[in-house]
């Protein structure tokens, strides 16, 4: 019991470490290069981004300051900011989460300084936001979507920036249709077609962004000098000539693995050509070779395999190059363009039991080429010959023959002839080993001279669609195969990719599984396929 006089005083000692009670936490100084007021703080000359700010300040400026960058969540430790300035400094790079934590701030204005990046996350957060200035910086781009998120926007400053116009800024022009903010007037540095236009004119139509590439997609370990894809049944195959081995090589699609794999075989002799055709269901081979005759196979299913059912005059036919099937009023043909001396380029019919030698072009000019196409709604022929012009035959309907019509002039040493159509225009390509290769096309009466590409060991310059574009391929045994695809608005073609194949001799497109795919022969490498791959610039 504690016992104390009225008149005494008791001194008592507080503990120090115990909290004065109702004492207030001490308020952060103002950093170094800063003025700080109650709401206010402007830092001039500032080495960083200070991280002591009083918590409850709303305005902040930055200006002439010494720092590279605004890295990731500068002010979260203020976040009652409601506006936040920059102007006048030196960083060129605002990070990912810079802004981070500032859930009430409505204007942010980052002005006359060197930012020349900036993250696609750089604004994260700002839900607040209703006016953003960027302007006079160094900016040529903008990452896709950096506005996202900023559903509060109401002002966009992007003025005085060098923006390059390319696919990559397309986004800011889909935004600026579809946002309610305003953005004020800001105009193309580059490229050259919109060199000095608004920006706010364009539309999303302006810009081209969608472009493709041949990518390579499998390496099948053996050569061929020919390729082609037909369905049979439900099914989609593709069958190689093999001229070292002499094998038809038929290939399926394996819907699991994704890949070509093997399916079935026809063994022979320098076979240069499987070509195949369907007549009322039945799938029949036509295989020529360059030893041991020419043959017809047709495919057993009952027996699934295939049967040899024709041989093919061997008088007439002792060199085959080519081979090309058709049908007039009905009834089906093939033709053999013979490349010998003593051989006959020769158009075969299907009889209902099998093919005849229906009618002889010509003897003696060894022709390594044939193209059947439509010209002007009538059947034709176009024969290239090492030993005169490229020559066009019609089909007379009366005679139920092919007629000489014309050559095509100053034109030698053809090799091949392939057509192509655009929006119903007709044009060809003709192939040179060496020289120039060449584009024409058709004026009503004859063929006329478009485009020449260089040649060097070109055995195929091949014409070829992928869905809506158009391709011409140009081989070369010397050096590396060019890739070219139409351009509607030169109205020609334009060098588009390179593909490294050794030898090639003939291109096939085919389409499985909403998946598109090139195929490619090889004479002294492998044969190779590559995808079709549909690539969207602006993303």
């Amino acid at each position: 019991l504690l016992t104390v006089h009225a008149d005494a005083v008791l001194c008592v000692q507080m503990p120090s470490h115990l909290p004065e009670q109702g004492r207030r936490p001490r308020r952060p100084r103002c950093p170094d290069f800063c003025t700080c007021t109650k709401d206010d703080a402007m830092c001039e000359g500032a080495k960083a981004i200070s991280r002591s700010f009083p918590s409850d300040v709303i305005s902040l400026s930055f200006v002439k300051s010494g720092f590279a960058e605004i890295p990731k969540e500068s002010f979260i430790h203020a976040p009652a900011l409601h506006l936040l300035l920059f102007t006048a400094n030196s960083f060129d790079l605002i990070n990912e989460d810079a802004f981070l934590g500032l859930p009430h701030l409505e204007y942010l204005f980052i002005e006359n300084n060197q930012i020349k990046s900036i993250s696609p996350y750089a604004f994260r957060g700002l839900k607040s936001l209703i006016h953003l200035s960027l302007a006079f910086n160094d900016l040529e781009s903008l990452p896709k979507d950096l506005f996202k998120g900023m559903e509060a926007l109401t002002k966009v400053d992007l003025r005085g920036n060098l923006l390059n116009c390319d696919c990559k800024l397309k986004w800011l022009v889909d935004w600026m249709y579809l946002t309610n903010a305003t953005v004020d007037q800001i105009y193309c540095s580059s490229p050259e077609q919109f060199q000095g236009k608004k920006i706010n004119d364009l539309s999303p139509q302006s810009f081209d962004c969608i472009t493709t590439e041949f990518a390579s997609y499998q390496s099948l370990k053996f050569q061929s000098i020919s390729v082609e894809a037909f369905t049979f049944g439900s099914d989609r195959y593709v069958v190689f000539a093999q001229p070292f081995i002499g094998k038809c090589s038929f290939l399926e699609w394996d819907h699991v693995e994704m890949v070509f794999r093997n399916f079935d075989d026809i063994d022979g002799t320098s076979t240069v050509i499987c070509k195949p055709l369907i007549i009322d269901n039945q799938l029949y081979i036509i295989v020529a070779q360059l030893f041991g005759g020419s043959h017809i196979y047709k495919r057993d299913i009952s027996d699934s395999r295939f049967i040899k059912i024709q041989d093919i005059d061997i008088l007439k036919i002792r060199k085959p190059n080519d081979v090309e099937t058709f049908q007039v009023d009905g009834e089906s043909f093939f033709v053999i363009a013979d490349s010998s001396k003593a051989g006959s380029t020769t158009v075969y019919k299907w009889n209902g039991n099998g093919f005849y030698s229906h009618q002889s072009l010509h003897p003696w000019y060894r022709d390594t080429d044939v193209e059947y196409l439509d010209i002007s709604g009538k059947p034709h022929l176009i024969l290239s010959s090492s030993s005169q012009r490229p020559v066009v035959y019609q089909w007379n309907k009366g005679a139920k023959q092919f007629e000489r019509r014309t050559d095509i002039p100053e034109m030698e040493d053809v090799y091949a002839v392939k057509h192509f159509k655009v929006k119903a225009e007709l044009y060809i390509c003709l192939t040179r080993f060496i020289g120039d290769s060449n584009v024409m096309s058709w004026d009503g009466s004859m063929f006329h001279e478009l485009q020449t590409m260089p040649s060097r060991g070109s055995m195929v310059f091949q014409p070829f669609t992928v869905g809506a574009w158009q391709y011409a391929i140009l081989g070369s045994d010397y050096s590396f195969t060019q890739v070219y695809h139409w351009d509607a608005k030169k109205g020609q073609f334009v060098h588009f990719q390179e593909l490294n194949i050794q030898s090639p001799r003939a291109f096939c497109p085919v389409s499985i599984d909403n998946r598109e795919f090139l195929l490619a022969s090889s004479f002294k490498g492998n044969t190779k396929i590559y995808e079709h791959l549909i690539i969207d610039l602006s993303n």
